[in-house]
């Protein structure tokens, strides 16, 4: 018997029954149903809105969507309304929804200009102008550090993004909710409200770190984020996550998840410094590598922020190619810390700190996700190295000394890990650089060494210098 209360629930002036999935403990109200089913509808678009001619609710999709929300925010997926669920939805949060197909942010848009002007069109009486003005004046200046940005403040008139303060219904269909809850909401680049952010005025805004009240520094921050065209992020470290977390406006620099996702839109202000950045020598006695995949017909050797592609055609397989990753595979600026392919799919995956991306082929745009996407727990920041292995449907991710087993089909880490790599991994040492399957064999490579691995057998075959494979 599936664990169900069946409540009557008062939705609008209509009385209807529904019964909807709850922990086993019977401190559920009415009240907090209600709240739960609001929260999703209203950040992971939870289906339904009641009606006279509907008399019991199909629970399936409550479940679903709060599965969704409980793995977004690293929450043990169950699908049943518990304590610690509920507590994060009650946390005060951006207004902005958590998925990414929804209207706000259909086709990831940017700003065309990278001048882009602001204007703060109504100031909250709870601080002086000056203190709101150098909140967005340094939270934009953490954003222009980031990238190619450059913004200007104007005094009247229209400007690209519009800033208010604002109380309940505000005229965008997107009312605010009061005191707590919802602080801040934005919207996309574009025309209109493109690029605008509205701040609850029932909230107590503050400058600094106080018990009461909001940080106005790192709400504008966060919401400038969305107002440049990023979404949610589900680094619980990252400015973009959903939850509000103070941050120190002197001390605080953008996190490496932002920074990544705004150097995808936008590029990086230091682009022409990594051009002249020293070319890795390939037969450097010492050279070792980042990552390494095959994507198309080339398997693509990285290192810092340079590749090497060696052609896997037939009859070329001693072509060598070398150059910037960057241009061969645009918007990816920073350095890949791991990669594999998965051949079934015809896409290679990415790994550059706390993002993957999705390749399908060179010299074509790619997109962006999180690393938690795959289930990864909270403490994990980065991936060493990865590889695939089709006859067994897994991928093998190395993080540290420890390595997790992930089931394509399932989209789910195995249950038991991670596990060591030493024990399981036996011959290789306790860490691995990068990897990748070939007929059969994985290729494992740590520092300067290649080993050529069985595992059917769980052995080494023989290793050689990672280098080798550039014909030195």
């Amino acid at each position: 018997m599936w664990p169900w209360v069946a409540v009557l629930y008062l939705l609008g002036n209509m009385d209807v029954v529904w019964s909807l999935p709850i922990a086993h403990e019977s401190w559920v109200s009415q009240e907090d149903i209600r709240f739960a089913e609001n929260y999703l509808k209203k950040f992971y678009h939870l289906p339904g809105n009641g009606g006279p001619h509907r008399s019991r609710r199909d629970t399936v999709p409550f479940e679903n969507k709060l599965r969704e929300m409980q793995s977004f925010f690293g929450l043990e997926v169950t699908g049943h309304l518990d304590r610690q669920t509920l507590a994060e939805m009650k946390s005060p949060r951006c207004g902005v929804p958590d998925v990414e197909n929804y209207s706000f942010y259909p086709d990831k848009p940017k700003w065309r200009n990278r001048t882009i002007t602001y204007r703060i069109s109504k100031y909250t009486p709870d601080l002086r102008r000056e203190e709101v003005e150098t909140s967005f004046r340094l939270a934009l200046k953490m954003w222009s550090n980031a990238a190619p940005l450059r913004f200007v403040k104007v005094d009247r008139g229209r400007a690209d993004i519009m800033i208010s303060f604002r109380s309940g219904d505000h005229g965008d269909f997107f009312p605010f909710d009061g005191p707590k809850g919802v602080l801040a909401h934005a919207f996309e680049p574009g025309e209109d409200m493109g690029g605008d952010i509205h701040f609850d005025e029932d909230e107590i805004w503050t400058m600094g770190y106080r018990s009461w009240g909001y940080n106005l520094f790192t709400v504008a921050a966060h919401e400038l984020g969305h107002s440049l065209g990023l979404a949610h992020s589900r680094d619980p470290s990252a400015l973009m996550y959903p939850t509000y977390k103070y941050n120190d406006m002197i001390q605080y620099t953008l996190p490496m998840d932002d920074t990544i996702g705004i150097q995808a839109l936008y590029g990086s202000p230091n682009s022409r410094k990594q051009q002249n950045l020293p070319r890795p020598e390939k037969c450097d006695q010492n050279l070792s590598f980042d990552a390494i995949a095959q994507i198309g017909e080339e398997m693509v050797f990285f290192k810092n922020r340079y590749v090497w592609l060696r052609t896997t055609w037939a009859g070329q397989r001693n072509k060598l190619r070398e150059g910037l990753s960057s241009t061969y595979l645009p918007g990816i600026i920073s350095p890949v810390d791991a990669a594999y392919s998965d051949p079934a799919r015809g896409v290679a995956y990415l790994f550059t700190g706390p993002k993957y991306w999705v390749v399908q082929k060179l010299n074509t745009k790619s997109h962006f996700g999180s690393i938690y996407d795959f289930g990864f727990p909270a403490r994990v920041k980065k991936i060493d190295a990865a590889v695939h292995i089709p006859e067994f449907g897994k991928t093998y991710f190395f993080v540290g000394d420890v390595y997790y087993r992930y089931d394509e089909d399932n989209s789910a880490i195995d249950p038991g890990f991670p596990r060591s790599i030493s024990t399981n991994w036996p011959g290789i040492g306790r860490k691995i650089d990068a990897a990748f399957e070939l007929s059969g064999y994985v290729h494992l490579f740590s520092g300067t060494k290649a080993y050529k691995y069985d595992v059917n057998q769980r052995r080494v075959l023989y290793s050689v210098k990672a280098n080798a494979w550039m014909g030195c």
